[in-house]
């Protein structure tokens, strides 16, 4: 037996609970992997407290990601004893997650360990790290250099914000911080950061003809002040909650 935090729905509101299972309750797929480590993101967040509407069917296991080792395979691909990680694919959400001892999935969703990581290090760069790079990717991607100028950070007290100011910082780019808490600024200055705006600063509206104020953006915050971005910067990182969608443009 193993356990896992699983959560049931008990009249219209979110339970969650600590249970002993089999490996037989697990759901179908190619691969049976002992977890190890997951780590803790705002979705898991939501969903264990029913803040938000992640789940997609109850009972499940929640946790967007884990890292851990093969316990069983009946895919060539991989054979026990193989570090594994897993990020994304509806994991945690349609489908059965990495808070628990063990997890049954398909291999297409499984990434081999990559050299000199092991699983703890994977969970600690985590669902936020990997995010984050994708978006310093993309900025790369799209010409945007420590030269070009200055790249705002938005919401970047969070999780892949915190990771993106960073690794922006350490790549030697000049990195605007913005975040809805103030106190956050020497954490974000420690990170990195050269400046510091908060939220009020950042949504005040652009107006016509002004210059541009950064090169680029990793826009953690999402859609909600999209004009006021576009119009102040001339490349875009984006993550937004609903999904993966890391835009260049």
């Amino acid at each position: 037996m193993f356990k896992a935090l699983i959560l049931n729905q008990v009249e219209g509101k979110t339970h969650a609970e600590v249970r002993h299972l089999n490996v037989s309750d697990l759901p179908e797929g190619e691969v049976l992997v002992d977890v190890a480590y997951s780590s803790l993101n705002y979705k898991d967040g939501l969903a264990v407290t029913g803040t938000g509407k992640i789940i997609r069917s109850f009972p499940t296991a929640s946790g967007i990601d884990f890292a851990g080792t093969v316990a069983e395979s009946a895919d060539a691909r991989f054979k026990a004893g193989d570090p594994v990680i897993l990020t994304g694919w509806g994991v945690g959400e349609r489908y059965w997650g990495g808070f628990a001892q063990k997890a049954r999935v398909k291999a297409d969703w499984l990434v081999p360990m990559p050299a000199g990581l092991d699983a703890k290090q994977a969970m600690i760069i985590g669902t936020a790290g990997f995010t984050a790079m994708l978006c310093v990717m993309a900025l790369e991607e799209a010409g945007v250099t420590p030269d070009s100028g200055k790249v705002v950070v938005t919401g970047a007290a969070g999780g892949v914000g915190s990771v993106s100011v960073l690794l922006l910082a350490q790549l030697g780019y000049h990195v605007v911080a913005v975040s809805g808490r103030p106190e956050t600024q020497d954490f974000l200055t420690a990170l990195g950061a050269k400046e510091f705006m908060t939220r009020e600063e950042m949504s005040r509206p652009a107006h016509p003809l002004e210059s541009q104020n950064w090169a680029g953006a990793v826009d953690v915050v999402g859609v909600a002040r999209w004009r006021v971005y576009w119009r102040k910067c001339s490349t875009v990182a984006r993550w937004l909650l609903v999904g993966w969608q890391v835009v260049s443009s």
